[in-house]
């Protein structure tokens, strides 16, 4: 029978610790307005929002209607100085996912929306790739993560060799050589992949993060299997890994991976260069962390939440957390698809299910300020 992964509690290991030793001060933006702005998001000052999309409507100046239930997604820059939000659509309907995109011109407009994948399902976060490629998510057991191309030129592949579960996000990390994977389970694992050769991802080694309860140590366990339909999932297929209560959104900064896990509302930090997992940020003002963006130039991590008071939550270097962004109106939504532009000047995100039920039609915003 399959052997179930242990259940280290990482609140047992070291007290938080900064994020990062490159950044020689904090920024953070001041309260939230009092008042909500047009869109109905609260916004620091400075600070601005506008809607980019919605929902099965056509987005402004292209004849492309916006998928529904906009999530997980990533920007990559273009050589005229504009660049493409790659995005996924979580619709829970067999082959009624997959992702779409919307290219911006230098000075910020939206000049073309296409699809990029079709025929997925519960496509749900995702990550970048050094070599400029979108990795979207199925999260449905056996799901596939499937390369796409941001600018819709190329058919999108799926990559078995990264595992068939329940997928959340990925993110590359160039200097080992490595994607790091959370998977949205009770009991889900952290992965790495380790590519054969970096830049293909048709092939490589499969394995999974196993923490020491006594002092936060980690190691890498193989996972034996792929998690094909009718096998042994992944998760079971790693002896001594440990389980993490629903696995959300993943970044990388540095050598430091950040991850959130809905189940016990919580941020870690793993930091790769030591080889130690502590606990970042749990509870307020975080509830329900999901999607995470790193802020190149400050070192701030940008937290979504999946529902909770519908906010970004900023988490500094220095430990302090503050609401960035709230909805209002938006109940019964989540905040998705994090993302900043190569200028680190425009946040682009999305509230999934906006504004409140019987619409759910989906939106995604730009907000543009002082970061």
């Amino acid at each position: 029978s399959p052997t179930a992964p242990s259940s280290t509690d990482v609140t047992t290991t070291a007290p938080v610790t900064t994020t990062t030793d490159r950044r020689q001060q904090t920024t953070r933006y001041g309260p939230l307005a009092a008042a909500q702005d047009a869109n109905g998001l609260l916004l620091p000052e400075g600070f601005t929002s506008v809607l980019l999309a919605t929902a099965g409507q056509p987005v402004t100046g292209t004849d492309h209607r916006w998928h529904d239930f906009p999530d997980g997604g990533a920007c990559f820059a273009l050589d005229d100085g504009g660049w493409v939000y790659a995005n996924n659509s979580e619709v829970p309907v067999d082959g009624a996912g997959g992702a779409g995109a919307l290219r911006f011109a230098a000075d910020g407009r939206v000049v073309d929306a296409y699809s990029i994948l079709e025929g997925t399902t519960w496509n749900c976060a995702g990550g970048a790739t050094p070599w400029q490629t979108w990795l979207s998510c199925e999260e449905i057991p056996a799901g596939q993560v499937w390369e796409c191309d941001p600018l819709g030129q190329t058919p999108a592949q799926p990559r078995p060799a990264m595992g068939m579960f329940r997928h959340e996000a990925v993110a590359a990390d160039t200097t080992r050589r490595v994607l790091y994977m959370t998977e949205d389970e009770p009991d889900g694992l952290l992965y790495r992949f380790r590519p054969r050769t970096w830049g293909d991802l048709s092939d490589g080694e499969l394995e999974a993060l196993a923490v020491s309860a006594a002092d936060g140590a980690i190691s890498w366990v193989p996972v034996s299997g792929r998690g094909e339909p009718g096998r042994t999932p992944t998760r079971y297929d790693a002896p001594g890994a440990t389980a993490f209560p629903g696995g959300e959104g993943i970044a990388l900064d540095g050598d430091v991976l950040y991850f959130a896990t809905k189940g016990d509302n919580r941020v870690s930090r793993l930091d790769l260069d030591r080889s130690r997992l502590t606990p970042y940020w749990e509870g307020p003002p975080l509830d329900g962390p999901d999607n995470l963006a790193v802020h190149d130039a400050t070192g701030n991590l940008f937290v979504c939440e999946d529902a909770g008071d519908m906010q970004v939550v900023l988490l500094t270097p220095d430990g302090h957390g503050e609401p960035f962004l709230r909805f209002v109106g938006h109940d019964g939504s989540e905040v998705t698809g994090a993302a900043f532009d190569s200028s680190g000047t425009r946040l682009i995100l999305n509230s999934q299910r906006a504004p409140t039920p019987p619409t759910f039609d989906g939106r995604t915003y730009m907000i543009s300020g002082p970061f």
